[in-house]
This record gives structure tokens, sequence and C-alpha cells, in this order.
């Protein structure tokens, strides 16, 4: 009975690692989102803190 459930477990975990590879839509929208620069991200459409300061 324990390894039955150890292998489902493991099952289980192997189902979360494959869909955890897979790229979800919006990926590329959020990484477009960020500084050049200082990798933060923008909010909004004015330019980046590391920008205003100089």
């Amino acid at each position: 009975m324990i390894i039955k459930a150890i292998f489902v477990f493991l099952a289980f975990m192997l189902v979360l690692a494959i869909f955890g590879k897979l790229r979800f839509p919006g990926q590329a929208r959020l990484a477009a989102a960020k500084c050049p620069k200082c990798l933060r991200y923008k909010i909004g459409k004015g330019p980046c803190q590391c920008e205003k300061a100089r």
C-alpha cells in the first residue's frame, strides 16, 4: 500500500513538472514590460524610475 502511494505521488509530481515547463500565454508580454536597464517592471506608459533619476 505504501509503495502504491509513493508511485501515485511520483506520477503526480511528474505531471506537475511537465506542465510547469510549458510556456503560458502572455509570457512575452510580461517580459516586454520590464525595463532593459534595471529589469524592474514598468507601470504605465512613462519612463522607468531609473531613467527619471538622471
